[in-house]
C-alpha cells in the first residue's frame, strides 16, 4: 500500500510517501515559501520520485496541528479535496502524538515544538500496550510551565523528551530537575511526515478512519484576530 503523508503544521513542515510501511519519498518545507505555492508541486515530485502517482496512493495522512493557522488548513484542505476526487480514506493525526513515537515505544514522552510568542506546543503521553496515549489534550504553554506539568504527571518516572527545538526545554528553570532524575532531550527528526504516516497506517489497520467532512484543525490556541478582539481565554496557559 501506499500511504501519502502531509506535515504543514509549522514552517518546517515535510511529505512523505510511503510504500509497505517505509518512507520512499520525502520532501522537507524549507525557508519561508508559502504553502500555498509549495505543497501541490513539491507532492508530485515527491510521488515521481516514488514512482507513485495520486490515482493508486491508498491511504491520506495529515497533521491536524497543533500549529499555524494557515499551514494546518492548507494542508487539511488538500487532503479533503485529494480523498473527494480519488475516493481514497483519510486519517487524521495529532503532530505532537506522531513525535511521541520517536526513540522507544514505551514509558512516558513528552513531546514539544516552538509556538512562538514565548510558548510551545506541548502534549504528555503515556505508552500502553503500542499506543500512546494522552495524558492531558494538547496545549500551548510556557516551556517551564510544561516542565512544571511533567513534573506533576510523571513525577519520579523517567521521561523522554521528544522535541523539534531542544533548546527550548533545556533552557527552562526547572529543567535541571527533570535531567537530575536521569530525562533527556531527544532532537525529533525534521521529516515528521514520516511519523505521521506510520501511525495513520496503525490506525487504518484498525479501521479507524477520519470521515474527511469531519476532518479539523486542532489549532489549540486561537488566532491572533481572536484573540485581540475576545482578549486572553483563561485556557491559554
Amino acid at each position: 500500500m501506499i500511504t501519502l503523508a502531509l506535515d504543514s503544521s509549522d514552517s518546517r513542515g515535510s511529505i512523505a510517501v510511503r510504500r509497505d510501511a517505509q518512507t520512499v519519498a520525502l520532501r522537507l518545507h524549507e525557508g519561508s515559501t508559502d504553502y500555498s505555492s509549495w505543497l501541490l508541486g513539491a507532492t508530485e515530485d515527491a510521488l515521481r520520485e516514488a514512482s507513485a502517482t495520486m490515482g493508486s496512493v491508498g491511504l491520506l495522512a495529515v497533521s491536524t496541528g497543533p500549529g499555524s493557522f494557515t499551514g494546518v488548513r492548507i494542508g487539511l484542505t488538500a487532503v479533503k479535496a485529494w480523498a473527494d476526487v480519488y475516493g481514497r480514506p483519510v486519517v487524521g493525526v495529532s503532530r505532537l502524538q506522531a513525535m511521541a513515537r520517536v526513540g522507544e515505544r514505551s514509558g512516558i514522552v513528552a513531546a514539544s515544538y516552538d509556538a512562538q510568542r514565548g510558548q510551545i506546543f506541548a502534549g504528555l503521553y503515556r505508552w500502553v500496550e503500542g499506543v500512546a496515549n494522552a495524558v492531558e489534550s494538547d496545549m500551548v504553554i510556557s516551556a517551564e510551565g510544561f516542565v512544571a506539568f511533567v513534573e506533576e504527571h510523571a513525577g519520579g518516572s523517567s521521561v523522554r523528551w521528544v522535541t523539534l527545538d531542544p533548546q527550548l526545554i533545556a533552557s527552562a528553570p526547572s529543567w535541571s530537575t527533570r535531567e537530575q532524575r536521569g530525562d533527556r532531550i531527544i532532537a525529533c527528526p525534521a521529516d515528521v511526515a514520516s511519523l505521521i504516516g506510520e501511525l495513520a497506517e496503525e490506525r487504518a489497520k484498525h479501521g479507524q478512519f477520519t470521515d474527511p467532512l469531519e476532518l479539523d484543525a486542532n489549532y489549540v490556541r486561537r488566532s491572533d484576530a481572536e484573540i485581540f478582539w475576545k482578549g486572553p481565554a483563561s485556557g491559554e496557559r
